[in-house]
């Protein structure tokens, strides 16, 4: 009986510390459902239809080993991936990888709150309100809570994704059709699908969730002894994520591909759903683009801020008062102001801002991924934590892959011909 009561506390002890351990994985692949991503999304279900649903299980394979090699560098070091970078390649290196994932970070979080603003629209209320509301909203909970309230609220707003889940079988898709897509790969050579395809490893493993992984992990204080029970973080948020990127897809497949429409703006893509899909279809669709956009819209500036302020060598961290890290909270509220107010300028095309957002993205992963598997192979950062063969294996795959269909992007604009476009 003693033995019995021993083995029930260790599991409970077991269960209670991976609770106590989860939260940066679950967040990190989730949040990058974000306005562009679910723009991306929609257009590669909207306009292709099922056709790129093979893409995802390549995908979700790169997405899970690139998340965890940065959850156990964070770990085992205790420092972020900026630091690593700056300690390991030198002040001058870290200043170009930092200016070129600034870049495309500043492009996204205009791209959060382009989502903020098609999805207020969609409910009837003006962008010049809800941008600004948002804004405020976002800064005022970073700056006045600690990591493990700002966790919570994350973690809470994750749980709103699989509104795309019902969403998906609201729409009926052919199930046939999607078993089929999945499994049997197909794909097309003109620059439109090769766009596409990076852009949806953009979306789903973008430069920066690198980062906010590796410093989520060393904010909540994981280290190397707790690794395990951080890879079952990283496993479960990364196929959470990718299930709500496959149902995002299945439903515009179902509906706009379906009725021979194409997607044009993000609102456009929602508001079809009304007759297509039924009005509840509709509306979670619009509701979780809303969620997405301001979860996202507090990530991805945090996200830069630490970037920034990591490289720099400034006191970084939502655990830090304003008076502790005035660059770090000042930072982070310049980025916000900008992507904010860029989205409200007149005119400002931004189903376009947000999906280039993401092809810009998945042609700068594989530049991050060099700089990653040099650290996570070096025994004297790593230790006996250092890569395994499958990891390398995986990792240097899509390096080759991405700058490959990088190459072909830049053939098919130029000379579209070569590639039969």
């Amino acid at each position: 009986m003693k033995l019995i009561g021993r083995r029930l506390k260790s599991r409970w002890a077991s269960l209670l510390l991976l609770f106590a351990i989860i939260g940066p994985g679950i967040i990190t692949a989730n949040v990058d459902n974000d306005a562009g991503g679910i723009t991306t999304y929609s257009l590669a279900g909207g306009n292709f239809g099922y056709k790129l649903l093979w893409e995802f299980i390549p995908v979700t394979i790169a997405l899970v080993i690139i998340q965890e090699m940065c959850a156990r560098m964070g770990a085992v070091t205790g420092k972020g991936l900026s630091d690593l970078i700056r300690e390991r390649f030198g002040l001058r290196i870290t200043f170009w990888v930092v200016m070129g994932v600034l870049f495309g970070n500043i492009t996204t979080t205009m791209a959060e709150f382009a989502g903020v603003a098609s999805a207020s629209e969609i409910f009837g209320v003006s962008r010049y309100i809800a941008v600004p509301l948002a804004g405020i909203l976002v800064w005022f909970i970073v700056l006045k809570w600690n990591y493990r309230t700002v966790e919570k609220v994350f973690l809470v707003a994750c749980t709103v994704y699989f509104s795309y889940v019902i969403s998906g079988f609201l729409a009926k898709p052919d199930w046939h059709a999607v078993g089929r897509a999945i499994v049997v790969p197909s794909m097309s050579w003109d620059g439109s699908t090769i766009m596409m395809v990076i852009g949806i490893v953009g979306t789903t493993i973008a430069p920066w969730m690198q980062f906010y992984q590796q410093s989520a992990v060393v904010d909540k204080g994981i280290r190397a002894k707790d690794y395990k029970l951080c890879v079952i973080d990283v496993v479960v948020g990364c196929f959470a994520a990718v299930i709500v990127c496959f149902f995002i897809v299945a439903t515009c497949a179902a509906t706009i591909h379906q009725a021979g429409q194409r997607v044009e703006t993000i609102d456009q893509a929602a508001q079809a759903l009304f007759p297509l899909a039924g009005r509840y279809c509709a509306t979670l669709f619009a509701f979780g683009l809303l969620n997405a956009s301001l979860f996202a819209a507090s990530i991805l500036p945090l996200t830069t801020t630490y970037l920034v302020c990591e490289g720099i060598g400034w006191e970084r961290g939502v655990n830090h008062s304003f008076r502790e890290a005035p660059e770090f909270y000042s930072l982070y509220a310049l980025i916000i102001v900008l992507g904010g107010g860029l989205v409200l300028l007149p005119h400002m095309p931004l189903l376009q801002v947000m999906y280039i957002s993401q092809v810009l993205q998945g042609i700068l992963l594989p530049l991050l991924l060099i700089f990653i598997l040099i650290l996570v192979n070096d025994p004297r950062i790593m230790g006996e934590y250092r890569n395994r063969r499958f990891h390398n294996v995986v990792s240097i795959t899509t390096v080759v892959i991405m700058i490959a269909l990088t190459l072909l992007l830049t053939v098919a604009m130029i000379w579209p011909r070569l590639l039969g476009g």
